[in-house]
């Protein structure tokens, strides 16, 4: 039989840890990790200070996992598009479109996670920034791979090109007019595959 792990000190320990990643979550993305400190995240979560501190040893350690957690979650998204369109590199990159749109195109959308907390970080050793560059690099190389079977002169350029193309759009959701993202970014990505084969 089983052993039911529900109310186990392991399951509350993952919960504590959950909500309190979950808050910082929350706060990082609507107000930026460095207008919230950590006091804040105690407050809004209901745990002691100390519970922050026996999961997060510090503060950049929680933001790096908030960024983890966004990672997770944009990576998931990708793959279940992925797996929509085998091999179909260009319905795929269409399809990837089509929800990048929708996401920048929320009203409650304040850009990528990963974009801007690298801009609140200069410092190329902080752990928050190299979760955010991971991310980025993770970008080109899943785009070389679209790239790759749409048969052009040059795929790594290819997805140089349209990792700026979808990063401009993580960080142009102001000047999108209602419902444009998507046709935007399609329309830029065919041109640009259009040139690759020229």
């Amino acid at each position: 039989m089983a052993k039911n792990t529900a109310n186990s000190p392991a399951s509350g320990t993952n919960d504590v840890r959950d909500r309190i990643l979950a808050t910082a979550s929350e706060l990082f993305y609507r107000r930026g990790v460095r207008a919230v400190g950590v006091d804040l995240v105690v407050e809004k979560s209901g745990v002691a200070k100390t519970s922050l501190y026996r999961h997060f040893g510090t503060k950049d350690d929680l933001i790096a996992a908030f960024l983890k957690r966004e990672d997770l979650d944009f990576w998931n998204t990708w793959d279940r598009v992925r797996e929509q369109h085998p091999e179909d590199a260009a319905a795929e990159l269409d399809a990837h479109f089509e929800w990048i749109g929708e996401r920048v195109g929320r009203d409650n959308y304040r850009g990528c996670p990963q974009i801007n907390t690298a801009a609140e970080f200069p410092e190329a050793d902080h752990p928050a920034r190299k979760v955010a560059e991971a991310h980025m690099r993770e970008l080109r190389r899943r785009l070389k791979t679209i790239a790759e079977g749409l048969a052009v002169a040059a795929p790594d350029r290819l997805a140089g090109q349209l990792t700026v193309l979808i990063n401009g759009a993580f960080v142009s959701m102001q000047v999108f007019e209602r419902g444009e993202a998507t046709s935007l970014l399609r329309d830029a990505a065919h041109a640009l595959i259009a040139a690759s084969r020229s």
